[in-house]
């Protein structure tokens, strides 16, 4: 059993080291999920670290990685034993994401598009042949997933898909272009949303899984990103593309539903994947103050440092908190919608601040590509932009205050 074999690797491979700086409050988790924290570390700093320049600078997609990440259970942590995953709650699976994103945040976003944007919605929607199908083979790092949900003209408007999926008899036609889809290259298969029925704007949007590849399907150029670059984002271009109607996921109708609390999982993996950016900024800046001298002494005995280096870990902690809370809600069946739009918020304008001030501690340092900090600092950037702008977050976070408070 999958969850069975990742323990016992963590048994043979951990020894909780007290001494050792750790993240918060992580000597208070059950022991699993401490094991699975140092092997995740362990696992950056041995496999990612020394890789993630080089990822970067030549926009590599670190496939050898990632079934790697797939051998320790990572591709799927929460999905059942039974379908090949790993079993694990979604606190671990955020304490894994942080990891692995510390060591290079291109990995840590193909590991969340996996595990939150497509097995989750298959997971928690699909029927039993769908799941054998589409998520086991998904769960090893072998094959990825990936989720279309974006299109260019809608933005942060989910709800109007222009991309169409016809019914024909026992088929689905599809036609339209989705954009900004991370794994768009290298996955096997795609959790489509597109519009079955116009007349009913938002609620006339379903969900179909459509395998990769498949005639009618084409992708586009890989976009060159600002940041996470060893991740492919691209788009799926759909012309008179047949996908069987058994691949419907759900109901008809409910493709606008399921994106969102898709989307609401999936910011919880967003949110560890900028605590992890904001934690390889923080130590990096720790480490260089450390070295640097000025004035006689290191500069991290100058109080200007020390305030910008306990602003960072006071973002960091406060973010790291408000992401295992959402956590917490979701391993418990509570509503958390809201507390996973706070964690994302705080978390991604986190990851910038740090990776602003640690380019400040390094000063020229900072701005050159022989250190680490700049690289964060572009990754740090689509933190707030994907899976839902900061500004969303706030709007959605606002929407459910009014809505506790019997205002609406």
């Amino acid at each position: 059993m999958q969850t069975t074999k990742i323990i016992n690797f963590l048994h043979r491979t951990c020894r909780i080291q007290h001494n050792a700086r750790t993240i918060a409050s992580i000597s208070s988790l059950p022991e699993t999920h401490q094991m699975l924290y140092k092997t995740c570390r362990d696992f950056a700093e041995a496999e990612l670290k020394p890789i993630a320049a080089k990822t970067d600078r030549e926009h590599r997609y670190p496939g050898d990685k990632i079934q790697k990440m797939g051998e320790l259970g990572l591709m799927g942590i929460t999905i059942p034993e039974s379908l090949g995953g790993t079993g694990l709650d979604y606190l671990a699976y955020a304490i894994a994401m942080e990891e692995i994103s510390r060591g290079c945040a291109s990995a840590g976003v193909i590991m969340s598009v996996n595990n939150s944007l497509y097995l989750g919605p298959i997971e928690k929607f699909g029927n039993q042949e769908q799941k054998e199908k589409f998520i086991t083979g998904f769960t090893d790092g072998k094959k990825v997933g990936c989720f279309a949900l974006s299109e260019p003209g809608n933005g942060s408007d989910a709800g109007a898909a222009s991309t169409t999926a016809k019914l024909d008899g026992s088929t689905y036609v599809i036609n339209g272009t989705k954009s900004w889809i991370t794994n768009g290259f290298e996955s096997e298969a795609v959790v489509l949303f597109a519009t079955t029925d116009k007349s009913k704007k938002h609620k006339g949007i379903s969900a179909v899984i459509a395998p990769k590849p498949i005639n009618g399907l084409s992708l586009g150029k890989k976009e060159d990103k600002l940041g996470i670059r060893g991740s492919s984002t691209c788009s799926l271009i759909f012309e008179d593309c047949v996908v069987p109607k058994e691949n419907l996921l759900g109901q008809p109708g409910m493709g606008f539903k399921i994106a969102m609390m898709t989307l609401d999982a999936g910011r919880i993996g967003i949110a560890s994947q900028a605590l992890g950016i904001a934690q390889a900024s923080l130590d990096c800046a720790m480490e260089y103050a450390s070295k640097r001298t000025a004035f006689g002494n290191s500069i991290l005995k100058l109080q200007a440092i020390q305030q910008k280096i306990a602003d960072m870990a006071l973002k960091l902690d406060s973010a790291r908190l408000l992401t295992w809370r959402a956590s917490y809600f979701k391993d418990n069946n509570k509503p958390y919608t809201k507390e996973a739009a706070m964690a994302k918020l705080a978390a991604s304008e986190a990851a910038t601040f740090c990776a602003h001030q640690c380019i400040q501690i390094l000063g020229g340092m900072g701005y050159v590509t022989d250190m680490p900090a700049e690289r964060h600092y572009r990754d740090a950037r689509i933190t707030e932009i994907y899976e839902g702008t900061s500004e969303i977050q706030r709007l959605v976070i606002a929407g459910n205050l009014i809505k506790e408070y019997g205002l609406n």
